[in-house]
């Protein structure tokens, strides 16, 4: 079994494939902006896809998705704002996406993309 570390680097990983596949770009990984981590940041034209991946061994917490609460909510918004103030202009589209990475019944590592799983407005 792998360490919570490289886990979670795994799920990132395949989170980041998963988008490439999907036509996004990624533009940025791991990044800091507001003192807010921001798993990945995306493009598909002009939209500007902030990603928040949560990776998990089994559901014994719940579903992956379910631990990015109204307070991971709010830093999210946060630091994608202070993102989007740095390198887009005021006109930009945002959206905020959770990527759900876990073990399926063989073991293997599967992806569950939830675009749009949140708005600013609902932190």
């Amino acid at each position: 079994m792998r360490d919570r570390r490289s886990l979670g680097l795994a799920g990132e990983q395949l989170a980041v494939e998963h988008l490439a596949r999907a036509g996004y770009r990624i533009v940025a990984r791991n990044v800091r902006a507001d003192g807010v981590e921001i798993d990945v940041v995306a493009e598909r034209g002009r939209l500007v896809v902030f990603v928040e991946v949560k990776t998990r061994r089994g559901r014994g917490f719940g579903a992956p998705e379910e631990a990015v609460d109204a307070a991971k909510c709010a830093r999210l918004v946060r630091g994608a704002q202070a993102w989007l103030r740095a390198h887009r202009p005021a006109s930009a589209r945002a959206r905020f996406d959770v990527i759900a990475v876990e073990p399926d019944a063989d073991g293997w590592l599967r992806v569950r993309h939830l675009p749009g799983a949140f708005d600013a407005g609902d932190c």
